[in-house]
């Protein structure tokens, strides 16, 4: 890492001054997606940037002052259902990042939502941090790192203009929650839980690009009903509440610099 002051930091001064012109939308189910690629009128790559083997899908256009990209990881080329979890959220943020070159990644999609923390149904959250919980890693230094937690980029101004919850966002590969990960996830301090988040914060960490994460809550977690159930009847709703929040933070972004958000 360079001294404070020097190239590094100098560069990132810079960068954090220049209009935002490129974005990455990182959306792991193909229903949160195909609305927002309705609405910025975006078409899909057919000269694709990614290796022809991978089912990952890129949607691009102009909205505005932006050049924005969807991506979705497409569908699973085994069963044929959306590609969620961290492997294919870590892996397709990362061909996107070289790829693309984004200014900013924006992962959206829904979540689980914790009452005891505040959450409801339908309520939109920008993440403030995010970390794992299922990578119990019980060594000192290690279980860190398995937590992995991680700042978002901070947005201030974005928060202050949209009615967003704020809200620290825990990440793992099941939809359910076993006595572990609840204790993880308290330990974590979390409000929203999902499949995706620390995934696309360590690869976007790694590779240094801002990341923010607007989740938007289908099913109560400690709530009385099953998760699987619920987030099956609510998903259709709230995905267009998260598109309608997603616009509304796209049409902030557009025209600013980073340290204008």
């Amino acid at each position: 890492m360079a001294p404070p002051g020097g190239p590094e930091e100098s560069m990132a001064s810079e960068s954090e001054k220049r209009p935002i012109s490129t974005i990455v939308i990182l959306i792991a189910m193909q229903t949160e997606a195909l609305p927002l690629v309705n609405k910025f009128q975006l078409k899909e790559d057919q000269d694709s940037v990614f290796p022809p083997e991978v089912p990952w899908v890129r949607y691009r256009g102009t909205y505005k002052d932006l050049n924005i990209n969807i991506i979705w990881p497409g569908k699973d080329t085994a069963l044929g259902v959306d590609s969620v979890g961290t492997v294919s959220a870590s892996l397709v943020t990362y061909a996107s990042i070289q790829a693309l070159q984004p200014d900013l990644i924006i992962n959206a999609g829904t979540a689980g939502g914790f009452k005891a923390k505040g959450a409801a149904i339908s309520d939109i959250f920008l993440a403030s941090e995010v970390a794992f919980h299922d990578r119990r890693i019980p060594i000192p230094i290690l279980d860190l790192y398995g937590v992995g937690l991680r700042q978002a980029f901070s947005t201030p101004n974005l928060l202050k203009r949209l009615s967003l919850k704020v809200g620290k966002l825990s990440t793992g590969d099941s939809l359910d929650m076993s006595p572990q990960d609840e204790a993880s996830i308290i330990a974590n301090d979390a409000t929203i839980k999902d499949m995706e988040g620390a995934a696309v914060a360590y690869v976007a960490d790694l590779l240094k690009v801002p990341a923010i994460f607007v989740k938007a809550v289908t099913d109560i977690v400690d709530g009385d009903k099953p998760t699987a159930e619920e987030f099956l009847r609510n998903l259709a709703a709230v995905t267009v509440a998260l598109d309608q929040a997603v616009t509304e933070v796209v049409d902030f972004i557009n025209g600013k610099c980073l340290s204008e958000l």
